[in-house]
């Protein structure tokens, strides 16, 4: 399972040190930067898993940078906390309601914040924490490589599993076959798009029943979805 990969906005060097060093030991991929210009470059070239974002920071504000990642369809759905000294109940409603998952007032432990990061994650991401992911009847287990539907363990292959995985940890949630690349296949992939299609043909083959619908829809000049049957 691939590590967790977790964007991290802070303007406090020595703060922004520690939090990376505390996070790559516990197996996190962590990318930095201390600007919010360049924070919103970073996840468009490379779409986080989650992003720890503070609210004083370099060029565009670290509210900015929220409600702006909630306007892109490929950081809409990113888990987003914010780090900040501002303490007032006010500050905090304002966070939340720009698209904040969660809000964390400085000076905090490392300890709580990993416990706070990781259970984000097992809330709106599963398969990063190792944990089954259910959609409809299909039930996939990122750790063991396993996919059951209706009792039934399905054989698949790697990467229709990666297809699937990705398709579950987001239902009905519509992605672009370049999308599908960038997430599937890695940002950067020379592979062409109509792959996607070969491999959504044989995800549908593996994971189809006698008497089961197909849980993964075609939307025309889109591109595809998985909805819980």
């Amino acid at each position: 399972m691939s590590a967790p990969k977790l964007l991290l906005v802070e303007d406090d060097t020595a703060l922004a040190e520690l939090v990376e060093y505390r996070f790559r030991g516990e197996g996190y991929e962590v990318r930095s930067t201390d600007d919010g210009d360049e924070a919103l470059l970073l996840a468009a070239e490379d779409t986080p898993d989650l992003v720890l974002l503070d609210w004083m920071i370099g060029g565009t504000s670290g509210i900015e940078v929220c409600r702006r990642l909630r306007r892109q369809k490929a950081t809409a759905h990113v888990p987003i906390i914010m780090l900040t000294a501002r303490s007032d109940e006010d500050d905090r409603i304002r966070g939340l309601e720009t698209g904040a998952d969660d809000y964390v007032t400085k000076p905090f432990s490392p300890r709580e914040l990993i416990a706070r990061v990781g259970a984000v994650l097992r809330r709106v991401r599963p398969a990063l924490a190792g944990e089954t992911i259910t959609v409809g009847d299909l039930s996939l287990d990122p750790t063991a490589h396993r996919v059951i539907r209706r009792g039934q363990q399905i054989k698949i292959g790697p990467t229709e599993f990666r297809l699937l995985k990705h398709f579950m940890e987001h239902p009905g949630r519509v992605f672009s076959r370049g999308q599908l690349l960038d997430a599937v296949w890695g940002s950067g992939s020379d592979i062409e798009l109509r792959t996607v299609d070969v491999h959504i043909r044989r995800l549908r083959q593996a994971i189809a029943l006698p008497g089961a619908a197909d849980p993964v829809r075609t939307v025309r000049s889109a591109g595809y979805a998985l909805e819980g049957v």
